[in-house]
């Protein structure tokens, strides 16, 4: 229940792109959230009110349906002062243009214009009319008055016009709202860098070396992090579908190659966040220096090919049997320099009698201030949705489990909790 109780309002203009409101609603009510929807006339000529009411299990708020009784909250007042965030999607260029003159002329823009907390805006449009002059203009003046913008995307349009105007996946603006409901000040501006997904060793160029891990918990917990306003990159193999747009993916295969984007992304993290000032503020940039941190749940192979080979090595080349030399691999996560970082290391184990005292041998040989302990076993299998984990820390422990994204938020929790007070 990643927003449970979370109070959202969502403003619907008219736009074709409005049956996809519908399923951006049904992600929040899933999520927990409580929504209630605004929609423009505009809007009811594309989808009677009673579709939103249906999936949102609350009375729509319209022109119509405006009432100032003290015993109840649907006007444009204090509908505002109900909700944690208002989100208008879909936003067409009529209504972007009208909100950055500050009009106010039907019951979406009074309620936007006395809304005083974070907004989102979705477009949708035609292109032309999304890259018109003054609809950039007013996208650039709302940036400065409290709005968030969710890029529209490029696609083809339904005028049968392919270009940039067509309204954000409901994924990406669920994503976003997340994002601007669940940010701490810890997290925000603070730079992370994961590795996440079995490592691709190769034989030859149609055969290679790999684990059966499958990504799915670094890419939860760079959700997770992204969520909760860090600054992330990911370096993974697999498993990275579907990310936020805004987490630095970087894709590679081989552990050589991870561990050569890893040292890259160590070393910009290690500079900070440079945060920009915007158009009506006068200072300048502000650098901001939070201690980063390593997140190295990547399964790296432990051995490799020792003399991998251009093309396809042939049957009749090899014979009926094939010995296959193999030369230890590097350890990645000792060999990096984690200097300046708060890091935490990734243990799949199998044998419960051990798996403890080989996450604390982890700890203390390769400098580690954490370790995620995973047991493998029917369970938490490879590639499973759920899992279990124990976070050891060199003072102490917790278990966690359930779906890897709720556990990715309560590790987060606990690291925050951990090291807030040294920095």
């Amino acid at each position: 229940m990643l927003l449970k109780n979370k109070k959202i309002l969502v403003g619907v203009c008219g736009s074709i792109a409005i049956y996809k409101t519908l399923e951006l609603i049904r992600l929040y009510i899933k999520a927990g959230a409580i929504v209630r929807v605004i929609v423009t006339d505009g809007a009811k000529k594309f989808i009677n009110p009673i579709t939103f009411e249906a999936i949102s299990q609350n009375k729509v708020l319209c022109e119509d349906s405006e009432n100032w009784d003290k015993s109840q909250d649907y006007n444009h007042i204090d509908i505002g002062k109900w909700s944690d965030i208002f989100v208008i999607a879909p936003a067409s260029a009529n209504t972007i243009n009208r909100l950055s003159n500050g009009l106010a002329d039907n019951l979406l823009l009074q309620t936007a214009l006395a809304y005083p907390r974070m907004k989102l805006i979705a477009p949708a449009a035609n292109t032309n009319m999304l890259k018109n002059p003054i609809t950039q203009a007013s996208l650039k003046m709302l940036k400065l008055c409290n709005y968030e913008i969710i890029s529209s995307v490029t696609k083809e349009l339904v005028c049968k016009d392919v270009g940039d105007g067509a309204m954000a996946e409901p994924q990406d603006i669920f994503d976003a709202t997340c994002k601007e409901l669940l940010k701490v000040d810890y997290w925000i501006n603070r730079k992370v860098v994961l590795s996440g997904g079995g490592t691709v060793e190769k034989i030859d160029d149609v055969r290679y070396l790999s684990n059966f891990s499958s990504g799915k918990m670094a890419t939860s917990l760079a959700r997770a992090l992204y969520y909760k306003g860090a600054d992330v990159c990911l370096i993974s193999t697999r498993g990275h579908e579907n990310l936020p747009a805004s987490v630095h993916l970087i894709k590679v295969e081989s552990s050589s190659e991870m561990y050569e984007y890893l040292v890259d992304s160590i070393r910009v993290a290690k500079k900070g966040v440079l945060t920009k000032p915007t158009l009506m503020d006068s200072s300048s940039p502000t650098l901001i220096l939070k201690k980063p941190y390593l997140f190295m749940v990547a399964a790296v192979s432990d051995y490799v090919p020792s003399f991998p080979q251009e093309g396809k090595l042939k049957k009749e080349m090899i014979g009926t049997s094939w010995n296959l030399e193999l030369k230890q691999n590097m350890d990645i996560l000792k060999s990096l320099d984690k200097e300046g970082l708060i890091s935490i290391g990734f243990k799949a184990e199998m044998d419960e009698q051990v798996a403890s005292t080989n996450a604390t041998t982890m700890l203390e040989k390769k400098n580690l201030d954490g370790v995620c302990l995973n047991i493998i076993n029917e369970e938490n299998s490879f590639g499973s949705d759920n899992n279990s984990i124990e976070l050891i820390l060199k003072n102490n422990s917790y278990e966690f489990k359930g779906s890897k994204l709720d556990i990715s938020l309560d590790i987060l929790e606990k690291l925050k909790a951990e090291f807030n007070e040294y920095e």
